[in-house]
């Protein structure tokens, strides 16, 4: 049995030695430990396993030494503005008050500006919002006041609680409850070790992931503004290509009176998306509804339980059974994408699918060599799909639909059309690559898959829909036994 500790330890000469004292006497063993006191000088994550019971006993010696933090010792820093006439002596007023209010500060900065007064600020450590306030009543009778930031900010202004300040930010940007907490603190810690044995900064590392967080929450409500167009196959077949600012694109293909779905993005826009498909099918809550998924990314399968049946390749239906069993997925089994998938399940409100509304319609044959591989066919009203499966270079399981009497591809994220984003598109898409070191599993391999689509294409205009980005208008020419692509 595994677990994380999130420890807080006192800033001294043996503090971790007494923490591995306490395994060690268990039998417990240490698998991971995490400390950079330039990010927080207090605060260490240990990895350790043992049995239920060993586990259970250390964090009875944890807590009892003082190291296992409870929620009632959080404390926040606000970051206050004081404007000091620029006078020797004038913050001795504010700093007499502050000790008057039992206010610890955690940092100051202030320089002359050349005008008559200057900006002071300073954070201060927060354990009752009331006395703050009181406070900050007080010292407006000295000078002018004003609060800058509260839990979260660009910057750090305290290096002993900061990843309890910058993880109650993160939640309070998307409203999510006390139970993520933890999960939020490990994982963010999981990455900034991961990218900081690479070279990256820390706070490069939590100002993405704060940043991503940040425009997760602003395209919400009525700042959901997703690109939608409609594109003709035939007199009776054509697409609606839904593109939201975070997340994959959901394709509506529409052929001879029935209707499939293509990929359905993040869980947290279930709000949106479904007042927007209301609107463009005003048989939405009528019709039985099915869906392909491309592959088992969690921003492609956010929101499967709006749908009656879910149509997948027989690895991607894997993938998804072993996320409703609790166990890791295909993206967790890499250790490199694991931190980043977690938080983003946590921050988008992921639920897995029952595999009993999962079917799997094909199946490839074990020890796949080529880069894309047929595995399959798909009728789907005028439409008839060779269904391609991909070795794994995106993520196993990846499945690609070509119809060649029509001309259309529906790629997933084997090929996305990376220039023809909106501009909160390319904001999103920026930051996965960062946290994850890359969004494909094998990067060498998803590039032979990719041009491995495009040499499969035949003569002809082709409609190429991947799921982020515009559609992508494609043509093939024979000219002299060469192939001239425009």
């Amino acid at each position: 049995m595994k677990k994380t500790y999130i420890t807080t330890m006192p800033n001294h000469i043996g503090a971790f030695l007494r923490a591995s004292e306490c395994f060690a006497e268990l039998g417990v063993n240490i698998t991971r430990v995490s400390y950079n006191k330039a990010v927080d000088s207090h605060t260490l994550f240990i990895d350790a396993e043992g049995t239920e019971a060993q586990l259970k006993a250390a964090d009875e010696r944890l807590e009892r030494i003082g190291y296992l933090k409870s929620e009632a010792q959080d404390r926040s820093i606000a970051l206050l503005e004081f404007r000091l006439k620029d006078v020797p002596g004038s913050v001795t007023a504010v700093l007499r008050l502050i000790q008057e209010f039992s206010l610890n500060i955690s940092y100051i900065s202030s320089q002359e500006n050349g005008t008559d007064c200057q900006a002071f600020k300073m954070g201060l450590f927060v354990e009752d919002e009331e006395n703050l306030r009181t406070f900050m009543s007080r010292v407006e009778a000295l000078c002018p006041v004003r609060m800058i930031d509260y839990n979260h900010s660009e910057h750090v202004y305290d290096n002993s609680i900061f990843y309890r300040s910058f993880v109650s930010g993160l939640m309070q940007t998307l409203g999510l409850s006390e139970s993520s907490r933890d999960t939020l603190l490990v994982n963010s810690n999981l990455v900034m070790q991961m990218l900081d044995e690479k070279g990256l900064s820390p706070y490069k590392t939590f100002e993405s992931i704060g940043r991503f967080a940040q425009l997760l929450a602003e395209s919400r409500s009525g700042a959901f503004s997703p690109r939608v167009t409609r594109h003709t196959i035939t007199d009776n077949t054509h697409v609606i290509l839904i593109e939201p600012p975070c997340g994959s694109n959901m394709a509506i293909l529409q052929s001879l009176g029935q209707t499939l779905f293509i990929d359905c993005g993040y869980a947290l826009y279930r709000e949106e998306m479904e007042s927007l498909l209301r609107s463009l099918l005003p048989d939405w809550d009528s019709m039985d509804r099915r869906i392909f998924i491309t592959h088992a990314d969690v921003d492609h399968c956010g929101l499967l339980d709006l749908f009656g049946e879910v149509l997948s390749s027989e690895k991607t239906a894997a993938c998804l059974a072993l996320e409703y069993a609790g166990e890791a997925g295909y993206r967790e089994q890499n250790p490199l994408h694991r931190p980043y998938i977690n938080i983003c399940k946590t921050l988008t409100g992921y639920r897995p699918i029952a595999p009993d509304k999962v079917r799997s319609l094909w199946s490839g044959r074990d020890g796949q060599t080529e880069p894309l591989e047929q595995i399959g066919f798909f009728r789907f009203g005028e439409m008839c799909f060779e269904v391609y499966q991909g070795q794994g270079g995106h993520l196993a399981g990846e499945t690609v639909l070509i119809d060649y009497a029509h001309h259309v591809a529906f790629t997933g994220d084997i090929y996305v059309n990376v220039h023809d984003m909106t501009r909160q598109q390319a904001a999103y898409n920026q930051y996965a690559p960062v946290l994850m070191t890359s969004v494909d599993t094998d990067p060498a391999l998803c590039a032979l898959e990719r041009k491995a689509i495009f040499q499969r294409l035949g003569t002809g205009k082709w409609q190429i829909f991947g799921s982020h980005g515009m559609k992508k208008d494609y043509s093939v020419q024979i000219d002299q036994g060469q192939q001239n692509r425009a």
